[in-house]
């Protein structure tokens, strides 16, 4: 049984995907944290790094982008004897203006990696204006279809364009298709028409990333439901999939504390994850690489020790791969399990892995087991990982440890405010942190007409950001209390 919860009613966007009663993925979108892939940018070279064959790009972001010689379109599009013995100074220089989209966001210090490559997608396509090259999804089996679409792409591509099929593109006919790359033509033009007017580098198409991955997901269910707080967002979602469920949410408590997400977020968090038959994970995050230990904890099993090992290891290996997908942990990852003394041993937890990436939608690679037993993999990093969105580093224990942000503790008490939407009293007072305080003033007005009540507010001083409501009730009352604490 799938199920996919939606909640689209505060400022920070969130949806879960349940199968089987387990969450397999979480995603978060807020403003100051939106993902920048698939935005196109209007860009002017500031730097040449020929060492590296790459460039810098001023997009307009805080950081310049990064971009390699090998997605650059004039290099990709030249022939294989231009291409031979030459450098990046042969293909682009400094003060140069261009069209880049990115494709991995800003990590750390760290700007976006951006490709000349650019992508119009289309609900069916998706058009490449400089990508010379006609691919069909590989979800499409059938082998007659695949071949049909790809010559009629083939047919329909010229100079130096491309295309991608998209899995729902599978039995569409020819107009339609024609129709579709028309009108994705027509959308780069406009584009290009926009740089004209462009004196500095800057935006010039934004995608809508949160809905996209929603009709994404949503669009991959087999069977199931869908559950939306909000109305317009339902009223899409079925539209594009008829055959699924999808109810509204119209209770006070949070859609998220409702099908228990919120809960299972927290425990995304920690570092310890306790496995089912008493064994237990450790997770460490870095900005280089994630190292993921595996400890036997209580789990004594009840044959010889190899048995108990390779039992709990395998326990391991497939929650270690669903909360890769849950922590949406991405680059280099080492997991540490415990000792196997037999080569069959260590071949069943690699073949466990694998099966359990097969669920994966994003690229994992495997390496393999170190002579030190350890197994390396990476995991393609296109944003930042639940705890970097979620946490900062800690500022009493100097970076070793890790408390909620700001941002997050605002988010939570407006929720938790929404929940007592239209009751009986005039206003709510809480005591929290001036940096949760100054987040929700400038939203305090809206977050009131959706209340119905006033909030008023007591700051206190604290090492790490919290909310405590202390009372609800009459507001002369409340703001006396208020006056008094100060």
């Amino acid at each position: 049984m799938e199920k996919l919860i939606v909640n689209y009613t505060s400022r920070e966007k969130r949806f879960a995907f349940i199968k089987n009663q387990q969450i397999e993925k979480i995603n978060f979108d807020r403003p100051e944290q939106r993902s920048l892939v698939g935005n196109i940018y209007y860009g002017t070279v500031t730097k040449v790094l020929q060492g590296m064959n790459a460039v810098f790009i001023d997009i307009g972001e805080e950081k310049n982008a990064y971009l390699h010689r090998d997605v650059l379109a004039k290099y990709v599009n030249s022939t294989d004897k231009e291409k031979e013995n030459a450098t990046i100074t042969t293909f682009v220089h400094q003060g140069e203006k261009m069209l880049v989209q990115v494709d991995k966001d800003i990590t750390g210090t760290k700007g976006a990696r951006v490709t000349g490559i650019v992508e119009i997608p289309g609900e069916h396509m998706i058009y490449m204006p400089n990508g010379r090259y006609v691919a069909v999804s590989k979800k499409i089996t059938d082998e007659k279809q695949k071949e049909k679409l790809r010559l009629l792409g083939k047919t329909l591509t010229h100079d130096e364009e491309g295309m991608v099929f998209r899995t729902s593109s599978a039995g569409l006919t020819e107009e339609a298709v024609v129709e579709e790359l028309s009108t994705l033509r027509s959308q780069y033009n406009e584009l290009i028409g926009k740089t004209q007017a462009m004196k500095k580098p800057g935006i010039i198409f934004q995608k809508d990333t949160f809905i996209e991955m929603v009709l994404e997901t949503a669009g991959s269910m087999n069977d199931g439901e869908v559950v939306i707080d909000d109305l317009s967002v339902k009223k899409l979602v079925e539209k594009k999939n008829p055959r699924l469920k999808v109810s509204y949410y119209n209770e006070k408590e949070n859609i998220f504390a409702t099908y228990r997400v919120e809960h299972e977020i927290d425990k995304a968090l920690k570092r310890l994850v306790w496995l089912e038959n008493g064994s237990y994970l450790v997770f460490d995050e870095t900005e280089a690489l994630t190292i993921i230990d595996v400890n036997t904890g209580k789990f004594s099993g009840k044959v010889d020790y190899q048995d108990t090992v390779l039992k709990t290891n395998q326990f391991a290996a497939k929650e270690i791969v669903r909360q890769l997908r849950l922590r949406d942990i991405g680059g280099i990852v080492l997991i540490d399990f415990i000792d196997m003394k037999r080569e069959k041993d260590k071949l069943s937890i690699i073949e466990t892995i694998e099966k359990e990436l097969r669920k994966d939608e994003k690229r994992t690679k495997m390496i393999g087991f170190t002579p030190l037993g350890i197994l390396q993999l990476t995991r393609k990093k296109t944003k930042v990982s639940l705890s970097e969105a979620l946490q900062i580093k800690c500022p009493v224990c100097e970076g070793t440890g890790k408390i909620l942000s700001a941002e997050t503790v605002a988010f939570r008490l407006e929720r938790e405010l929404l929940e007592h939407r239209h009751s009986e009293y005039d206003a709510v007072l809480i005591e929290t942190t001036k940096e949760v305080k100054q987040l929700l003033l400038p939203h305090l007005e809206r977050l009131e007409e959706w209340l119905h009540f006033k909030v008023l507010f007591i700051t206190l001083p604290s090492s790490h950001h919290h909310y405590v409501i202390k009372q609800f009730g009459d507001v002369d009352e409340l703001t006396q209390k208020a006056v008094d604490f100060y």
